[in-house]
């Protein structure tokens, strides 16, 4: 777009400056030119099913299947001489692996749309915000409604929304992401400002002149960039299941070996050995574990949506979990962000009016910002005529100078005065006068925010005109949700620039603590309540020497120049009204003021946590339950009982498929839970998560031989057919009832299951009776209904009265967490 003047782009798109577009010509607009986004490129989605069919889990179950069938094939054709009962089995069991992996295949399809649609929610709600005007009204929309002509206001911190022409102020702008140039380039009157690109320095007025498809890069800017990033929990729980299946392989080899050794025979390996350890390998992978990750955060996300929480990244729900510590803004968060003019103190010959008519001069309205809406709220309030001044040059806030600057001409007298407000120190600097005042330390000691304002006649020197004390009251859910959060565990310190009278007075007022220091002289801040004059560059060395002290740190902030510590903390929370650069800068974005949000951030990422380490123990339970005890039982009754390697068996690789195939629905339905969260930060203790499931599986395995010993014993079962029922059953039973043993360390009562989990539970307990009494032709034996009660009673016994109190006594020292 060649270089055109601001009158002429102001004719060319016929648009007023000084009242912007009609809302019926931007209506008639977007109805022409489309929305101000770029359109996605989604996936088929029947290519997004076919993906759930190729990965290592799914493999493993295809190979299953293809040796199941493989198997059928040979032993129908005569290749194998084997029963036909034998191999019209293997086809039962092919058949059953199949129904399993298209099973999960449409079930994480199904939750990851669900997903997928969530985070298109949270895509919405993050969309990049624009300042315009309309109708002679500066208002806040979604950039996406903007259209050619719309006059915009663009402020340090902000993402340029569409293609604009500056026809007043100038900017610096970082347009690396787009042009690779490593410097910020100028935007004077008359320069596009391109779409995407970031402002990093001054203010100005642009309008429109291109948008969505249209705009030279093509591309508008979002602060959602994935909905799955790699978890680190996912991580955690790879090394467990990696350790669990390198028991199971060397197990598994054990029976391959002794198998050969008892039998010599090659053709048993292959028909009956092999199904099995096939099928027992797959039980060791995790088939699950996507779609639970995906369901469990992606639903943590909705909900924190509907508190006001939107995460930038699923991730970000894990991570909240573990905080330790939150450094938090006092502005805004801890206060109502609301200022008010509550009092004036001027200097001779200058009187309270010119310091509210001077200060107002000093503020832009366009930003609204709340010191600057202070000032020009009193000057209307009192009367003050602001339009016999015409601003020629307005300087925002400067975090290095500390105040904002213009320049006006009064339009009776046409004489061109300078005036700047800011904090007293650099006001006082800046005319050269003493910055200390008894009159002020009493105002700033009482919890007020002082703002001097200064004015220069001409060029000529700088002249202290006066002070104005503004109040920001604390939130009077504030000093409650403080306690909340560190009755959660989670210290909290408070960060403010203003100055360390006003901020004790403050955290005196919010119960944080009197431990004050200035950013300078914090010295150790894991010591400190309260951060004193922070610049936003401070946040950063805060939030690295608390991570230094082993802390997890959650950070909130709003400007563009918070974004470094945003992202060095691994909670980095940008607040309402943040600029997109913070937002894109953070893990977490708030929608409403206040703490409560932040509280229900960190209660919904542990009762997100508790979900997966309730799948990482039930996964290690129930491997014990049917790999391990598989694998164990057939070396003991061949090693120690001389059973014939047939009779061995305690259950069949068919029973195992079966068994995968209906567990599934508990183990997906864990991510619907009702978990609730740990009262202190969670961490990842994986010795102690192993250990627990270990001596939890370990039971399993022996009271599966106590199993073994009653129905042998006291039941009188002979019939091998029919013990393959019982252990078949009982492993059923007790595979349904170990979820909610395992989501909770208390008693299993502590806390009511999800709903869903209720439901899926219920579900497969009623379809293992209905099997256990009227069996499966070629698969399972009917158990009469005195038999399945006893199964029944047995498995619920070992699973509450057994496992549950010895989970609980682990947990009393210390090994459950």
């Amino acid at each position: 777009m060649s270089k055109l003047s601001p009158q002429d782009i102001l004719k060319q798109l016929s648009v007023d400056l000084s009242r912007g577009l009609t809302e019926e010509e931007a209506e008639a607009r977007l109805r022409r030119y489309g929305y101000n986004e770029i359109p996605e490129r989604r996936p088929h989605p029947l290519r997004l099913f076919a993906a759930k069919f190729w990965g290592f889990t799914a493999w493993m179950l295809e190979a299953a299947a293809a040796v199941s069938f493989l198997l059928y094939y040979l032993g129908s054709n005569g290749a194998l001489p084997v029963e036909p009962q034998l191999y019209q089995q293997r086809l039962l069991n092919g058949v059953i692996i199949v129904a399993l992996l298209v099973l999960n295949a449409v079930v994480g399809f199904i939750h990851d749309v669900k997903a997928t649609k969530a985070v298109e929610l949270l895509k919405k709600k993050l969309q990049v915000k624009a300042r315009v005007l309309r109708d002679g009204v500066w208002r806040v929309v979604e950039a996406r409604l903007l259209v050619p002509g719309d006059v915009i206001r663009l402020r340090a911190g902000d993402f340029v929304p569409a293609d604009a022409v500056v026809v007043e102020g100038e900017i610096e702008v970082d347009q690396s992401a787009l042009t690779g140039e490593s410097l910020p380039a100028r935007k004077k009157e008359g320069d596009v400002a391109y779409s995407g690109s970031v402002v990093r320095r001054g203010e100005a007025t642009a309008v429109v002149a291109q948008t969505g498809v249209n705009t030279y890069f093509g591309k508008t800017a979002q602060l959602v960039q994935t909905a799955k990033p790699r978890f680190h929990m996912e991580e955690i729980v790879s090394k467990v299941v990696a350790s669990l299946m390198a028991v199971v392989v060397a197990l598994l080899a054990a029976v391959f070996f002794v198998a050969y050794i008892s039998t010599g025979d090659p053709l048993f390996l292959l028909t009956h050995v092999l199904p099995l350890a096939l099928m027992l390998v797959v039980f060791a992978v995790p088939v699950a574990l996507p779609t639970m990750f995906t369901v469990a955060t992606a639903l943590g996300a909705r909900e924190l949506a509907q508190r006001g929480v939107l995460v930038t990244r699923l991730s970000a729900v894990e991570d909240a979990a573990t905080m330790t510590v939150l450094c938090v803004d006092k502005t805004g968060t801890l206060t109502y962000n609301k200022l008010t003019l509550v009092q004036t103190l001027s200097r001779p010959p200058y009187g309270e009016e010119e310091v509210v008519l001077y200060g107002a001069l000093a503020s832009q309205e366009a930003n609204q910002d709340p010191i600057d809406l202070a000032f020009i709220n009193e000057a209307r309030r009192r009367g003050l005529d602001l339009s016999r001044f015409k601003i020629a040059q307005f300087k925002p806030f400067d975090p290095t100078t500390r105040r904002t600057e213009a320049e006006a001409v009064d339009l009776r007298t046409g004489v061109r005065i300078r005036v700047a407000k800011g904090a007293f120190r650099a006001i006082a600097e800046l005319c050269k006068t003493a910055a200390e005042d008894p009159h002020i330390q009493e105002l700033a000691s009482r919890g007020f925010r002082i703002i001097a304002v200064a004015r220069s006649v001409e060029e000529g020197p700088w002249e202290l005109v006066g002070v104005a004390a503004l109040y920001d009251p604390p939130r009077e859910d504030a000093p409650r949700l403080i306690q909340e959060l560190r009755r959660m565990g989670v210290a909290v310190k408070m960060l403010t620039g203003d100055a360390a009278p006003v901020t004790k007075e403050v955290a005196k007022e919010l119960g944080i603590g009197e431990r004050v220091a200035t950013a300078k002289d914090a010295g150790d801040p894991h010591e400190m309540d309260v951060f004193a004059e922070v610049y936003p560059e401070d946040k950063y060395y805060i939030v690295k020497k608390l991570q230094d002290r082993g802390h997890v740190v959650g950070m909130t902030g709003d400007g563009v120049n918070d974004a470094p510590a945003l992202r060095q903390a691994e909670v980095g929370i940008a607040v309402a009204n943040a600029t997109d650069v913070a937002k894109a800068s953070a893990s977490a974005v708030l929608t409403v003021e206040g703490l409560a949000g932040i509280v229900e951030l960190v209660r919904i990422g542990r009762s997100t946590f508790q979900k997966i380490v309730t799948w990482v123990l039930n996964k290690i339970v129930k491997t014990f339950q049917i790999a391990i005890f598989v694998a164990v039982a057939y070396l003991v009754a061949t090693l120690a009982y001389h059973l014939p390697p047939e009779k061995a068996m305690p259950i069949t690789a068919n029973e195992v498929t079966l068994f995968l195939f209906l567990i599934d629905f508990v183990t997906i339905s864990i991510s619907l839970d009702n978990a609730r969260g740990s009262s202190i930060p969670e961490r990842w203790n994986l010795k102690k998560l192993v250990m627990l499931g270990a001596i939890l599986g370990g039971l399993s395995v022996a009271e599966m031989f106590g199993l073994y010993y009653l129905a042998t014993g006291p039941m009188g079962v002979e019939d091998p057919g029919v013990l393959h029922s019982i252990f078949f059953v009982a492993i059923m039973y007790t595979g349904i009832l170990t979820p909610l043993v395992v989501r909770e360390r208390g008693p299993f009562w502590s806390s009511k299951p999800g709903r869903w989990l209720l439901v899926a539970t219920t579900a497969d307990a009623a379809a293992t009776t209905a099997i256990a009494l009227a069996g499966i032709p070629n698969l399972l034996k009917p158990l009469t209904p005195a038999q399945t009660a006893a199964v029944a009673l047995y498995s619920a016994v070992a699973t509450f009265a057994i496992n549950d109190p010895a989970k609980v006594l682990l947990a009393k020292k210390g090994v459950a967490r």
